[in-house]
């Protein structure tokens, strides 16, 4: 009687543990990203050097600003 409860206790456990490790499957297969295309490599790159040349222009704005100087040396 014991041996047959003990068994079904492990049958249960093994079943658990069977249905979390399906789920946990299925929840990574869902966090991949969709493979991607050429165009949005494209978009990607084209936002990318649109970024870096507004730094640039900003960095050069800020460049031609006359630094003002501190009330010691004045």
């Amino acid at each position: 009687m014991r041996l047959g409860f003990g068994l079904i206790a492990l049958l249960a456990a093994l079943a658990i543990v069977a249905v979390l490790a399906k789920k946990q499957t299925g929840a990574v297969r869902m966090a991949t990203p969709p493979a991607a295309t050429s165009t949005t490599d494209a978009t990607v790159r084209a936002q990318s050097q649109q970024i870096q040349q507004q730094v640039r222009e900003q960095v050069d704005a800020l460049m031609q600003q006359p630094r003002s100087l501190p009330d010691d040396a004045q």
